[in-house]
């Protein structure tokens, strides 16, 4: 059964403060930008220096990732975290111990574990679309070997989606965790992306020279997290010696950037969030129209009870898109903002183990009960 979900927070003209995961909605900045005429130099996308939480070793090098093997074993049922393609790097779902996906499933019993680290756009991948995530994201599964089990973290959910409607025999089960499917429910960010003009996010890519500018999105925002922000979305006390550096490594990674192909940025206000055409069912993808009914497999819906990115009523309808059958949808809601949902030391300890668990329980009982 999905979780009946209360009042959201805000009122209708109440916008997210979170810029972290939503640079695709962010209107109100992409109005500023259109006047921000002051020419300056860009900062180069660099390698991050911060280390991974989870040691792995780089299984696959694609145009749009680095496919990132963290498995402890050889042998099982491959799980791959499809990380969001947005502000910041794929680090967010292996934040720090007891603050990563990869460690929460891991400590829940799966061995084999992939990640998608996707790649800041550079001027030579400025036509790439969302086929072209979405092709490269087929052939790293092809290399893992499917099916798998794929885990969709906000962008990487509604990307993971769409290949499982696109790829269904490659994917035997699906978690999608605070995932903007359909837009036709109301959010702050839906209603920012409708209202803002075209031209506006246009003149975001020509700006950035093709790509939109991860670094810029940064600086021109006008409300940085706070240490507030930080402690919610890390769900734990930082004024201990650990909470300090967990406070500082969040810092550092939150001003490492990614940059975004304008072709890519471009499809994703318009085909997703503008026309909405993934709930729509008119989506195409790698040549053939998609439809979120075309997905038969298990799936696990979580969301926050606090986002309002992606508020939890719009998480969870989800569940009436899809063509699994009611008995093999599974849902769960946590008092957490967006961020909190992926780096939250108290949704790692509440709601990943039950995701854990989910993909290693044997659901051939269900299936028979329902045939």
């Amino acid at each position: 059964m999905v979780d009946k979900i209360g009042k959201q927070p805000g009122g209708p003209d109440h916008a997210p403060d979170e810029p972290l995961l939503w640079p695709f909605t962010a209107a109100r900045l992409a109005m500023d930008a259109c006047f921000w005429w002051v020419e300056r130099g860009r900062a180069e996308q660099n390698e991050s220096n911060l280390a991974w939480t989870t040691p792995n070793r780089v299984a696959l090098e694609l145009a749009t990732m680095r496919l990132r093997d963290c498995s402890q074993r050889r042998s099982g049922q491959p799980v791959l975290v499809c990380a969001p393609y947005a502000l910041h790097r794929a680090l967010i779902a292996d934040f720090a111990p007891g603050h990563s996906v990869v460690g929460s499933l891991q400590d829940g019993g799966i061995d084999r574990i992939y990640l998608t680290d996707w790649r800041s756009a550079t001027p030579s991948m400025r036509y790439l679309s969302i086929d072209s995530y979405l092709g490269d994201l087929n052939v790293a599964i092809d290399e893992i070997g499917a099916p798998v089990d794929l885990v969709g973290l906000c962008q990487g959910g509604w990307l993971s989606l769409l290949y499982a409607a696109r790829f269904p025999a490659k994917v035997r089960r699906l978690v999608l965790v605070g995932t903007p499917v359909d837009l036709s429910i109301d959010s702050p960010l839906c209603r920012l992306t409708r209202n803002a003009p075209e031209m506006v996010y246009d003149q975001l890519v020509a700006r950035g020279g093709g790509n939109v500018s991860g670094g810029e999105m940064l600086r021109l925002w006008s409300k940085a997290p706070n240490r507030d922000d930080i402690v919610a979305a890390l769900q734990r006390d930082l004024s201990d010696e650990e909470g300090a550096a967990l406070l500082a490594r969040f810092d550092h990674w939150n001003a490492e950037t990614l940059d975004l192909p304008g072709a890519y940025y471009l499809e994703v206000v318009n085909r997703i969030f503008r026309e909405n055409q993934i709930a729509g069912g008119s989506f195409k993808a790698l040549g053939r129209t998609v439809d979120p009914k075309d997905v038969k497999a298990p799936v696990f819906l979580l969301a926050g009870l606090d986002d309002d990115v992606v508020p939890a009523a719009q998480a969870l309808a989800t569940a009436g898109l899809l063509g699994t059958p009611p008995a093999f949808i599974a849902a769960a809601s946590e008092p957490s903002n967006h961020l909190g949902l992926f780096m939250g030391a108290r949704t790692h300890a509440h709601a990943w183990p039950r995701i854990a668990e989910w993909l290693r329980d044997d659901l051939s009982g269900v299936l028979a009960r329902s045939a």
